[in-house]
């Protein structure tokens, strides 16, 4: 998806709100978007989801897009599980699919006893999680993300976070804003920022607390030099690479959102790796998870893309 030369102002001759906006979004880019209250963001976004035309200037290539906004429009005539299956319906989804689509969300955000409540009956924690769970329902190409983590609680943000780190390991492009300077910290993406109706690059960001790492230790096929996939999720740090019993270990510690995507990478390359150990990493001190559990882990985690009734997502 690329932006030439984009502008945007609200009226005839009214000022400019973003203006000589160069931008590529490529497939499974993380993009952050900042900038101070009332500078843009919010409109260039809407943007990037087509829910604005540009005043200026072309917007080209723009994939199958998903977008949250700030504000939920709760006034909508559906219960929770009804609009995510006719949001399913729009983007291509049997019925089937859909319900089937919006029942798991709604169950991984832990809003799956509001599924038969009205939007207009649901908490504004809640609607957000309807909100956030119709964006991620069809594996868009694009996610647009205004302050989705506002109004979430603990448990819901975290699906979130391993949600964009999915989508984005998975080819998916995500853009978004939030007022948390921590969010998705560790997890590779480019800075923006909005000043005086341009857009810039973040050469420097602040830095931010590491968020949790885990750290992989990964067992390859018979042979000591059998090769790690390649472009794997997450881009992961290499820490350590042994020999033991004529098959190459390597550890390799990559950000927490991203740890679901690069197990599944590792378990189904051809050849596959055998997992030795996983470790969450919490500063100086390191929990060892229960390698037992891996396989249901990886089973039970992020619902799977629908597919379409061509096959695609």
């Amino acid at each position: 998806m690329r932006l030439r030369g984009v502008g945007r102002r609200y009226g005839l001759g009214g000022p400019w709100v973003l203006r000589g906006v160069d931008l590529d979004v490529p497939p499974g880019s993380l993009t952050r978007v900042q900038g101070h209250n009332g500078s843009g963001k919010s409109t260039l976004l809407r943007l990037l989801a087509g829910i604005d035309a540009p005043s200026a200037g072309r917007i080209t290539g723009r994939p199958r897009t998903a977008y949250v906004p700030e504000r939920f429009p709760a006034e909508l005539p559906f219960s929770a599980l009804g609009y995510l299956t006719h949001l399913g319906r729009i983007h291509g989804l049997s019925r089937a699919m859909a319900a089937r689509g919006a029942g798991e969300w709604l169950e991984r955000f832990g809003a799956d006893g509001y599924a038969a409540t009205p939007l207009a009956e649901l908490s504004k924690g809640t609607s957000q999680k309807v909100a956030v769970a119709q964006a991620l329902l069809a594996a868009p190409g694009l996610l647009v993300l205004d302050e989705a983590w506002t109004g979430l609680d603990q448990a819901a943000r975290g699906v979130l976070d391993a949600a964009v780190a999915e989508r984005a390991a998975d080819g998916g492009a995500v853009v978004f804003v939030d007022h948390d300077p921590r969010r998705l910290a560790g997890v590779p993406a480019r800075v923006l920022r909005v000043a005086e109706t341009r857009l810039e690059p973040v050469d420097h960001a602040p830095a931010s607390p590491a968020g949790p790492r885990v750290r992989v230790e990964a067992e390859g096929p018979p042979g000591a030099g059998a090769a790690l996939p390649t472009d794997l999720p997450g881009a992961p740090v290499h820490d350590s690479d042994t020999v033991a019993t004529g098959r190459r270990v390597v550890r390799l510690s990559v950000a927490a959102p991203y740890s679901d995507a690069l197990l599944r990478a590792l378990l189904t390359a051809r050849p596959p790796w055998h997992i030795r150990a996983v470790t969450t990493i919490c500063g100086p001190q390191e929990r060892a998870d229960a390698p037992q559990s891996l396989p249901e882990q990886l089973a039970e985690g992020l619902p799977r893309p629908v597919e379409g009734p061509e096959g695609k997502a």
